[in-house]
C-alpha cells in the first residue's frame, strides 16, 4: 500500500510541475531519447520498461542530459510489445502502459 501511495504522490507532483515529454526508443540505433517539458531538469532520469508478464524482459535505462531539454540513454536490446513505461526522478514519476513498436514516439504525462 505505501509504495502505491508514494507512486501516486510522485505522479501528482509531476503534474504540478507540468512534467511531460516525448520518449523515442530508436531500435535502429540503440538510442533512447526523452524530450522533457516542465519545471524540472534533474541530473539524470531512470527509464523503466516493465513487462507485465515476463520479469526477465524488464529493462532499466539511465538517461543523462544531452541538451537543455533532451536526455539520452542506450537501449540494451530491441524492445517491442506491451510494457509499463516509467520515467523517474527523485521527486516525480511519469507512468503509462504502452504497446511498443520500433521507431514509435511515446507521449508521457499528457
Amino acid at each position: 500500500g505505501k509504495g502505491i501511495n508514494q507512486s501516486l504522490e510522485r505522479e501528482k507532483f509531476a503534474e504540478r510541475l507540468g512534467i511531460r515529454g516525448k520518449l523515442n526508443l530508436r531500435n535502429d540505433t540503440g538510442a533512447v531519447e526523452f524530450e522533457i517539458e516542465g519545471n524540472s531538469r534533474p541530473q539524470l532520469l531512470t527509464l523503466n520498461l516493465i513487462s507485465p508478464t515476463q520479469a526477465e524482459k524488464d529493462r532499466r535505462i539511465v538517461l543523462q542530459p544531452a541538451e537543455s531539454n533532451l536526455y539520452q540513454g542506450i537501449l540494451p536490446d530491441q524492445i517491442t510489445g506491451r510494457r509499463f513505461v516509467e520515467i523517474l526522478d527523485k521527486e516525480w514519476r511519469l507512468f503509462e502502459e504502452e504497446e511498443l513498436a520500433p521507431g514509435q514516439v511515446i507521449l508521457l504525462g499528457n
